[in-house]
């Protein structure tokens, strides 16, 4: 979830800076001398909006998921469930020498959880109410440990780092796409016309749900990595087991962006997937 929230956010505003240069006529800077495409001052055009994409996206990315998730921030325990898993996440936070995260729940019958968050020591890790009722205490204390390790990791910074370079990289190769197509077919020989900045964004948007994959690679990646470390806060046995559980619970097909830790589809939906197959986690587990 929070992967999609990131993705979305960051498609967004990159979108929305590409418009905004556009209208203020910065795309027109880089045609150097009203003709040829300035590579040099393009690449740095592309960082601006690359990074500035995704470092907004991480430091909207607690609120987004706030706000969207309709999280239930627990400030002071109303029922020993709430106590729990403020004392669950407030040990394994001191056991992986992280900051206190804030913790919440939200409404959902699909079992699902998610850390995120721009600063390691101050993460918001939520739970969701159809997740507390379909696992055991121990199950939920190994999900817990593993969205933890997310955190202590520092994915959602390296998340933000990989996503910058993916994203200029796109702004980039989008326009050079505009150029070629504002030069070779409508014949404008001099700065740029419309059709620059149309075919611009058109591409950039084509290219930049294309680039998702590079991220969803990493994120796969990066969910062996905390199921180790939840392995390692809650015990491996609880985080086999939770996996287990999970994988019981996609008979009933639940789609990629509610289950916590579940993927489903052929090989493309696999190619966007922000989680590997949950057999193949339970036998790294298993392996370790």
């Amino acid at each position: 979830m929070r992967i999609l929230l990131f993705l979305g956010t960051n498609l967004a505003v990159i979108m929305l800076l590409s418009v905004v240069f556009s209208l203020l006529g910065i795309d027109n800077l880089l045609a150097e001398n009203g003709v040829d495409l300035d590579l040099n001052a393009l690449l740095i055009y592309s960082a601006i909006i690359g990074f500035s994409g995704s470092f907004i996206s991480l430091f909207l990315s607690k609120i987004m998921a706030k706000k969207s998730m309709g999280v239930h921030v627990i400030e002071q325990p109303a029922n020993p469930t709430e106590k729990w898993l403020v004392e669950t996440v407030a040990f394994q936070a001191r056991q992986a020498g992280i900051g206190m995260p804030e913790v919440g729940i939200f409404n959902s019958a699909a079992p699902n959880a998610f850390a995120t968050g721009w600063n390691k020591n101050k993460a918001l890790v939520a739970v969701s109410s159809g997740l507390l009722q379909a696992m055991t205490q121990d199950e939920v204390e190994a999900v817990l440990g593993h969205e933890v390790s997310h955190v202590a990791n520092g994915d959602m910074v390296t998340l933000t780092l990989i996503q910058g370079v993916v994203n200029t990289f796109v702004v980039f190769l989008s326009r050079v796409i505009g150029h070629v197509v504002d030069r070779v077919v409508f014949k404008v020989e001099r700065g740029h016309g419309p059709a620059f900045w149309i075919v611009s964004l058109a591409a950039q948007f084509i290219l930049g749900i294309l680039a998702s994959m590079i991220v969803a690679w990493f994120s796969r990646h990066r969910e062996f990595r905390a199921d180790e470390g939840g392995a390692n806060l809650a015990g491996r046995q609880k985080m086999v087991n939770a996996l287990r559980r999970l994988q019981q619970g996609q008979q009933e097909s639940l789609p990629d962006e509610m289950a916590a830790f579940g993927i489903s589809g052929g090989k493309m939906a696999e190619l966007f997937a922000s989680h590997p197959p949950l057999e193949k986690r339970i036998e790294a587990l298993q392996q370790g």
